[in-house]
């Protein structure tokens, strides 16, 4: 089921299952082709998008073509949801300055509801079933969009970046763990409820390590930043020989290790640190086949902060990729690519979404 971009939406079927047959349009979506052209029409205008993190919220002015304009920064404030609407006021007053605004896109970590107008829940921030988008839209008085990071950024990597013209995207976010998104059709996919694409959630070891979810062995525990750097804390806390560069980078205190620390020695050339990038790139590959199994995506676009290792994690993901891929020598594999936008790819993808979004409700 292709879910509409946030917005307001008819209320959910209750008929049979059978009746959502893939070549029934939904009640209240509309055609393929005037959803592509609200995707020309909504080309018009700038926009403001906004990333959320738990550290930094980062903002920018975005055009047509996914080019930044414009930018500001600050610390996220706490965990206070007061405090955090402020600080978006505050950045849209200063990055409105001289600009016309068309819209506002946010994106943050957590879980949205279908109509992109409550914050479930976030990881980051004290947000439970918080009405963000009606408290922003009072004020900000403008179009207010509301929507995953994840989502924000294979958004932008299918419009602007990796992605471009592909029909059937799934995005990847690897960092802290491991964030994913969809675009099927020229649209965002996110599942029945609104929650789709926590892919880092896949339990792919079964018994395996902890994660913060609450189960045991999932994929964001083996093929993210923070699994990279556990690995190689429990390699030199074992006083193995082969750490010795990882201790000499952060001084002898093994706790400092971390993702980031492996992957500048790796692109240095330190071979301890490229097996375990390896390892973790393996892993990568292993749960992306599985994803392939699942969706039949035509392009696979990794990005997040790990991705700055560029072809050292996804070398050996794609080899990984082969070789477990279902049907694998009788079928056609989808490609794997790293993303194009960077950082920024969050907030391009939020004000793109925002701008189409409102377009769409205009």
């Amino acid at each position: 089921m292709h879910t509409p971009l946030p917005g307001p939406q008819p209320a959910p079927s209750r008929r049979s299952p059978m009746w959502r047959h893939r070549t029934t349009r939904r009640p209240g979506a509309e055609p393929a082709g005037r959803f592509r052209e609200h995707l020309r029409l909504g080309r018009k205008g700038l926009a403001i998008g906004i990333d959320i993190g738990g550290t930094k919220v980062a903002a920018g002015v975005v055009d047509a073509e996914g080019r930044i304009l414009k930018e500001a920064r600050r610390s996220t404030p706490g965990n206070d949801p007061r405090a955090v609407e402020q600080v978006i006021v505050e950045l849209v007053e200063e990055l409105g300055q001289g600009h016309r605004i068309w819209s506002v896109g946010i994106g943050a970590a957590g879980w949205m509801d279908l109509d992109g107008a409550t914050v479930l829940f976030s990881p980051h921030l004290a947000w439970r079933n918080e009405p963000l988008r009606e408290n922003l839209q009072r004020l900000l008085r403008r179009p207010v969009l509301l929507t995953n990071d994840a989502d924000a950024a294979g958004w932008a990597e299918w419009r602007f970046g990796a992605g471009r013209g592909e029909d059937r995207l799934v995005c990847i976010t690897l960092g802290t763990g491991i964030g994913g998104a969809m675009v099927m059709d020229g649209r965002l996919e996110r599942g029945r409820f609104g929650v789709a694409g926590e892919f880092g959630h896949q339990i792919i070891q079964p018994g395996g390590h902890r994660c913060e979810c609450g189960n045991r062995g999932c994929w964001e525990q083996y093929a993210s930043g923070n699994a990279l750097g556990r690995e190689a804390r429990e390699l030199a806390a074992a006083n193995s020989p082969m750490a010795q560069e990882l201790l000499k980078a952060v001084g002898g205190r093994v706790g400092d290790i971390t993702g980031v620390t492996v992957t500048e020695l790796a692109k240095a050339g330190d071979p301890t640190a490229r097996e375990l990038l390896e390892d973790v790139g393996e892993w990568l590959g292993l749960g992306l086949a599985n994803l392939a199994a699942a969706l039949d995506p035509g392009t696979f676009v990794i990005g997040g902060g790990l991705c700055d290792a560029g072809e050292l994690l996804v070398g050996p993901a794609r080899t990984a990729f082969a070789r477990n891929l279902t049907g694998r020598g009788f079928r056609p594999a989808a490609r794997i690519e790293l993303a194009a936008l960077g950082p920024n790819a969050g907030l391009i993808g939020a004000a793109d979404l925002s701008r189409v979004s409102s377009r769409m409700r205009s």
